[in-house]
């Protein structure tokens, strides 16, 4: 092996959730490599270490950089937001590592962290109780057609859903659609968690029911959690009961 690349997950954006064991991988760190906004959050961290920065929509050229710092023999952390597994680096790092045919030189590490659905969920409740489905609404990677099926199809399940990327300010049709399906499905009442920046200086959250669900400021950095029937308002709080009430 000449070099190592581990790919971090910091978490929703406060250090505070950052995991003991990503902190002790970063400490070994030589080079930090990754998106602007993630860098800057824990910029305060070793901040003697070497950062890379670039920007969204960058991802294959950051990751074949990190590629080539530990083709030199150093060992790079490629920083990810959340949970890097979850619609992070973790994969395409993987995939670019055999691509490129280093799969011998190169030690790859994956370490996991809070994904921004758990950490939406909890500022919630407990909507995430039963089972759900996570959807990315971005159809910059994947078709239109086939989020609005898969929707769909979650939606006709059952499920719980948790909705990554909702809207942009230029990329609005994925979430015009997704509000016509869950309106066709679902009853007005159903409740809606919006969560924004969650456990970052801007966080904001809160539920409302679906039917108000057009009127609220949706943007790219908000998690919506959508409720299936059994979701209801206790104490405040958006909850999806496990079952076991049924039990007793």
């Amino acid at each position: 092996m000449i070099g190592t690349i581990s790919v971090i997950s910091i978490g929703p954006g406060d250090n505070d959730w950052i995991p003991p064991a990503v902190l002790r991988t970063l400490e070994q760190a030589d080079v930090m490599v990754g998106y602007k906004t993630y860098l800057d959050l824990i910029r305060d961290f070793r901040p003697e270490v070497p950062r890379e920065y670039s920007g969204m929509r960058q991802e294959t050229e950051r990751v074949e950089r990190a590629i080539a710092l530990a083709r030199s023999g150093k060992h790079v952390a490629v920083i990810s937001g959340g949970d890097a597994g979850i619609y992070g680096m973790a994969g395409l790092v993987i995939e670019k590592v055999t691509q490129l045919g280093c799969d011998s030189e190169i030690a790859v590490n994956i370490l996991p962290g809070i994904s921004a659905l758990n950490a939406a969920a909890a500022l919630l409740g407990a909507p995430l109780m039963n089972d759900f489905a996570v959807i990315s609404l971005s159809d910059y990677l994947t078709p239109l057609d086939t989020i609005l099926s898969r929707l769909t199809a979650a939606v006709q399940a059952g499920f719980v859903l948790c909705l990554y990327n909702p809207r942009s300010h230029v990329r609005t049709t994925p979430y015009d659609r997704t509000l016509e399906i869950l309106n066709r499905a679902l009853p007005p009442e159903t409740p809606v968690g919006i969560v924004k920046d969650a456990f970052r200086p801007d966080q904001a959250v809160s539920c409302v029911p679906l039917a108000e669900l057009p009127m609220q400021e949706v943007r790219m950095n908000c998690i919506l959690i959508v409720g299936n029937e059994t979701t209801r308002m206790l104490h405040g709080k958006m909850v999806t009961p496990r079952g076991y009430g049924a039990k007793e």
